[in-house]
């Protein structure tokens, strides 16, 4: 099976207060292997994270409103 690399899929929750971000991310990793997602809502990494970890996809925190997330293929 051939695997091909695709760039991650921007996903915009800025303004928007939990849990629509984490809701966001999993409705693009549904479809996507990867995702970058700008959130600025002060709990958006704790609940970006806890999605991650509750379906074993990676997470990580690139600055202070942005996150990459990816499922494991």
């Amino acid at each position: 099976m051939a695997t091909s690399e695709s760039a991650p899929v921007q996903v915009n929750a800025r303004g928007m207060k939990c849990p629509w971000p984490a809701l966001r991310a999993a409705r693009a990793l549904r479809e996507a292997d990867a995702i970058l997602i700008e959130a600025d809502d002060p709990i958006a990494a704790t609940e970006l994270a806890a999605l991650a970890q509750a379906h074993g996809w990676t997470f990580a925190q690139l600055g202070d409103y942005r996150f990459s997330m990816s499922r494991h293929v």
